[in-house]
């Protein structure tokens, strides 16, 4: 099997401006775009974002491509990604 097709998850952190500039809602729409499972939340920091997502090594890699810059409004000054074994315990993406 292509190694871009095999299951996979990630675990990303987003630091900068991230949070009040629609940075949730569009990660949401880009991953369930990419037909990803996993969620997305702020973190009690203030200017950090994370990312748990699965689905294939290729749509996560897009995924992460896309938080690398995120909304019009955002400032990514940071992106650290840990990946990890598919373990398919979401049913969705979703905002938390």
């Amino acid at each position: 099997m292509d190694k871009n097709n095999e299951f996979a998850a990630v675990h990303v952190v987003i630091r900068g401006r991230v949070q009040g500039v629609l940075f949730r809602a569009s990660t949401e729409t880009e991953a369930k775009a990419l037909g990803l499972t996993g969620y997305v939340s702020n973190r009690s920091d203030g200017y950090s974002v994370e990312v748990k997502a699965e689905g294939t090594k290729k749509k996560l890699e897009a995924l992460v491509d896309y938080l690398r810059v995120g909304p019009s409004r955002a400032r990514v000054e940071e992106v650290i990604t840990e990946w990890g074994a598919y373990s398919g315990r979401y049913s969705t993406f979703s905002v938390t």
